[in-house]
């Protein structure tokens, strides 16, 4: 375990921040997945099944517009609010009994989808109160692999409740932990600025998209995640294809791969921050690329090894550029502006990977699934090369000197620390996985 690994567990904030992660981030997993299954068991429609997944991702389209609401309010009650209301919202699910009431799946789908741009948003406006600036990178690295280590064990479980006594008791075990989350998130003692008098809605948003605009280094960054995203959504779209053309196996054996990049997904996050101090963001957004370049050509071999390997390198690379990415965020951008602009950063990288997919699913119908991957294994090559060269080299984080942004954390004197976001910046300047 990395020595900011071990400070930020020892951080009792945290700690109870990480845990919330946890407990609400097992709801949710498993109440993704059951969705779904809900709605081809009701309908017999893989169509409307799939429309699932749009409904919840969808906002992330309009996130620049929703997440100024971030930015109007204060952050760590707003996360409270917006855990609260989901605990209260899901329960309308237990009406779902039939084909007839299938819409309400998708209405609650929608609010998860909203709920999830808010809370990002915020999240990532509240973590370097939190958190001190130096252990931004280990704090999301963290979150990251809390996450991903759900989504290997929750969707099990989830199934297992839908295939024992359908999606009601799913639905209350995902309320309770919202709610559990939100108790959690009262626990942790912060003292926030009061928000500045909101302005138009426009002006808010125009904001957000100057920040990125004037800042060279971050508006790169976030291109190069963005295409690194694209990359990953083609790989995503072609997983059928690699199991069935390239092993000659089952469907179902995706679940094993998918377990696979899962592990790598946790190496990946737990390396992020001490990766992020030693290297800097445009060293660890190369690595990343480079992780996709090898992983993306290893998918392309016929035999199970090379596979494997290849699907772990991409578990690997995917949360090393997503985590250097939402801590730049943090870290050089006004804490007035973050939840805006964190949520503008997420449609300008998750974007990409979500049209992705819909092409990658085009292209496999004109050419081999094997010319693609190595196809995309030389851009996530030219991607890593690009990623070195442009704009001014960013320090290390454990040598970038850090600038108070407002009021310390509440409590003992031990834990006050200056927050990592400046709250004022040059031309401005810097959240998940969700829960």
């Amino acid at each position: 375990m990395s020595w900011g690994t071990t400070r930020v567990l020892g951080n009792r904030d945290a700690g109870r921040y990480l845990t919330a992660v946890l407990v609400s981030g097992f709801g949710t997993a498993a109440m993704l997945l059951v969705a779904g299954i809900w709605v081809k068991d009701l309908t017999g429609s893989s169509s409307l099944a799939g429309l699932v997944t749009l409904g919840v991702w969808g906002p992330t389209l309009v996130a620049p517009l929703i997440g100024v609401l971030a930015d109007r309010f204060r952050r760590r009650p707003l996360l409270i609010w917006l855990h609260l209301g989901m605990a209260a919202l899901l329960p309308v699910l237990l009406l779902v009994d039939s084909a007839a009431r299938v819409w309400l799946i998708f209405a609650v789908m929608v609010a998860y989808g909203v709920s999830f741009v808010l809370i990002d948003s915020a999240e990532a406006a509240l973590v370097p109160a939190v958190v001190p600036g130096e252990l931004l990178g280990d704090f999301n690295g963290l979150r990251m692999t809390v996450n991903e280590g759900m989504k290997l064990v929750a969707p099990l479980a989830g199934a297992g409740l839908f295939a024992a006594y359908g999606g009601h008791p799913v639905v209350l075990l995902d309320a309770a932990t919202f709610a559990l989350a939100a108790l959690l998130l009262t626990l942790i003692r912060v003292r926030e600025a009061p928000p500045p008098p909101p302005e138009p809605w426009t002006r808010q948003l125009a904001e957000g998209l100057g920040h990125l605009r004037r800042h060279a280094p971050l508006r790169h960054l976030v291109a190069c995640t963005g295409a690194a995203m694209l990359l990953i959504g083609i790989n995503g779209a072609l997983a059928y294809a690699v199991v069935d053309d390239g092993l000659h196996r089952p469907p179902e054996f995706n679940g094993v791969l998918g377990t696979v990049q899962g592990v790598g997904s946790l190496l990946g996050g737990l390396a992020a921050g001490a990766l992020l101090r030693r290297l800097g963001d445009r060293w660890v957004t190369a690595l990343a690329a480079a992780l996709l370049a090898a992983g993306l050509a290893l998918r392309a071999a016929p035999g199970l090894a090379p596979v494997a390997a290849g699907t772990l390198a991409v578990g690997v690379g995917a949360p090393l550029v997503l985590i250097t990415v939402w801590t730049a965020v943090q870290r050089e951008t006004p804490n007035a502006l973050v939840g805006r602009v964190s949520a503008t950063v997420n449609t300008l990288t998750f974007g990409p990977g979500t049209l992705a997919v819909l092409a990658g699913a085009g292209l496999l119908e004109l050419v081999d699934h094997r010319v693609i991957q190595l196809t995309g294994a030389a851009g996530a090559v030219l991607l890593a090369v690009w990623a070195l060269r442009g704009g001014p080299r960013a320090a290390p984080d454990g040598l970038r000197p850090a600038a108070p942004q407002g009021p310390p954390a509440a409590g003992p004197k031990e834990n006050a620390r200056p927050p990592a976001t400046p709250q004022t910046a040059a031309p401005a300047a810097g959240t998940a996985e969700r829960g």
